[in-house]
């Protein structure tokens, strides 16, 4: 099921950034008094009260792109990414006022039809609400007072985001019968001619310009007996380069195909190697908890001994070490040399995610890894695992019941991952390790007596 989307719009420097880092829990936007650093959208997945949500930060909004086109192409990112949002949050500076900006984008957003919060930020005290009445005459529900920053409001804010979202039920389903490939990577490193070449023929147009492919593009087809589907996605443009609107705004459609998807082909060419778009499209899809295959591309342009997957894992220990689960295939889409390993690789990692942990065995590794290399102490106490067991989550979920959930080192977490991802494989996929308390199990545990 595809995660419903959550848009953050406003104008420049009323602290949309800010507000992104507090809801998805970490500083992965810039954030300085300069505005409009935010040039592209900045996506990632945030939870609350059991709800996950794909929480996008757009570029600021001034409305007056006549005298530049490079804002042009920036704000038009914007109201795609409007277009594309189930719940926008409209976020408004409390000190400032509404300005004719705001008014301007408020007017913008209710020809959109989509639920709009208006949200008060910078509101650190109570006598910060004067411009709420103020609000109201934008036509929206009661505003929201946060302050971004400190935190101050948040929660609240995101029990109304969550009670907007459209409900699981409503959202596109994706076909159980098949398994979902996306094909995903930068404007002309061969997506569509990869596409072409599993499929045969010439199902995807294909052009040496960058950007061909606007929208995501569904083909069927049964790989040796089993359903597959493939997505060929819109480019994601170096934004140093971008020239043209509709190229640079096409990443969100993307973000739809890759949450329809159970694994990713990332796609990378070889003359070229991996630049740091490649990266963060890799992270993001292991974040929103998809397989990942690597797919190093145009392998007839380099030299023989660049041609083997062996060279290319070597070479991309380093530029994805958050990633180093991943499978890496090497193809020529044009000679077709390779091609022959992609799918095979894609369906074993979309096998592992299936893959089924039985109980006892997990623990038995988890007792081994403790005992092998204990936990770091801290105040005088020792993380202690008292069970754990598989979650029947779509993406590999082991949850640990432990007797402190605040005690689980970020370095030992990874030292657990490595021993379960020995033991039972999961190639191609994040593992997530959820820590439960141990009173909680026992209270489930009497509520089931």
């Amino acid at each position: 099921m595809a995660r419903p989307i959550v848009a953050i719009v406003g104008r420049p420097n009323v602290g949309k950034s800010t507000l992104f880092n507090r809801v998805i829990g970490w500083r992965k936007a810039i954030v300085d008094a300069q505005a409009g650093l935010t040039r592209d959208r900045l996506y990632g997945v945030a939870e609350w009260r059991g709800r996950e949500f794909t929480v996008v930060d757009t570029a600021g909004l001034d409305l007056d792109t006549g005298k530049d086109s490079s804002r042009a192409a920036i704000e038009a990112q914007t109201r795609v990414a409007i277009d594309q949002a189930d719940v926008i949050i409209l976020l408004l500076d409390v000190r400032q006022g509404l300005t004719p900006i705001d008014r301007d984008i408020a007017q913008l957003l209710r020809k959109s039809r989509r639920r709009v919060l208006v949200t008060l930020n910078k509101a650190d005290s109570p006598n910060d609400r004067h411009l709420a009445h103020e609000v109201l005459e934008l036509g929206f529900e009661e505003p929201s007072l946060i302050s971004a920053q400190h935190g101050l409001g948040v929660g609240e804010l995101l029990d109304r985001v969550v009670e907007s979202l459209p409900a699981a039920e409503d959202l596109a389903p994706t076909d159980e019968k098949a398994d979902r490939l996306a094909i995903m990577g930068r404007p002309n490193v061969g997506k569509s001619s990869l596409l072409n070449a599993l499929l045969g023929d010439e199902r995807a147009l294909v052009s040496p310009t960058p950007g061909t492919t606007r929208d995501p593009i569904d083909t069927e087809l049964i790989f040796d007996g089993v359903p597959v589907v493939l997505i060929d996605t819109a480019g994601i443009r170096r934004k140093s380069s971008s020239r043209d609107r509709l190229e640079r705004y096409s990443l969100l459609r993307g973000i739809h195909a890759m949450e329809r998807s159970d694994v990713v082909l990332l796609v990378i060419e070889a003359p070229t190697g991996v630049l740091a778009q490649d990266q963060h499209v890799a992270g993001y899809a292991l974040e929103a908890g998809k397989g990942l295959v690597i797919v190093v591309n145009k392998i007839d342009l380099v030299e023989p001994a660049m041609r083997k997957p062996a060279y290319w894992r070597k070479t991309l220990a380093s530029k994805f070490k958050f990633a180093a689960f991943a499978p890496v295939v090497t193809v020529s889409a044009k000679t077709r040399e390779g091609i022959g390993s992609t799918v095979p690789t894609a369906l074993e990692v979309v096998g592992q995610r299936r893959i089924k942990i039985p109980p006892n065995e997990l623990n038995r590794v988890l007792r081994d890894a403790f005992n092998e290399h204990p936990p770091p102490s801290f105040k005088g106490r020792r993380l202690k695992v008292t069970y754990a067991t598989q979650a029947g989550d779509e993406t590999p979920t082991v949850v640990l019941f432990v007797n402190d959930t605040g005690l689980l080192h970020f370095s030992y977490r990874r030292y657990l991952e490595k021993k379960i991802r020995d033991s039972f494989g999961l190639m191609g996929n994040p593992l997530k390790l959820v820590l439960r308390s141990e009173e909680s199990r026992r209270s489930r545990t009497k509520a089931a007596k």
